[in-house]
């Protein structure tokens, strides 16, 4: 079992920034490929960036490409999504996730956190 636990989330002005990150529990963290993915209400779960078990490969959905970088600190236990120019589209649930692939499809994804609110205002 891995446990993870998000945090950093919050009201930021489109434009700003923001830190999230993700402190995991259990199972060896530096076995696993980790995730952010994000939920705004009546829509589906869409993924936003990825990271390797061994921090040297990076992925990122499209929509997030050039202003999110994801990364980890295996020491820490903890992976880390900095988000700068946010937009209030970008407004959602946070959420990291561990997977044993590299994959943007959320049920393949073994563990989850419970999230975190990002709301950007205009």
């Amino acid at each position: 079992q891995v446990q993870l636990v998000e945090s950093g989330g919050g009201l930021v002005q489109a434009g700003g920034s923001l830190r999230l990150s993700c402190a995991a529990s259990g199972r060896t963290f530096s076995d696993y490929n980790m995730g952010w993915f994000r939920q705004a209400p009546g829509k589906e779960r869409e993924f936003v960036a990825q990271i390797s078990w061994s921090g040297h490969s990076t992925y990122y959905g499209d929509s997030v490409k050039g202003r999110f970088t994801i990364s980890r600190d295996s020491a820490k236990n903890t992976v880390y999504l900095q988000m700068n120019t946010l937009q209030p589209e970008d407004t959602a649930v946070y959420y990291c996730a561990a997977a044993n692939v590299i994959t943007p499809t959320p049920h393949l994804y073994n563990y989850w956190g419970q999230g975190t609110q990002v709301t950007v205002s205009s």
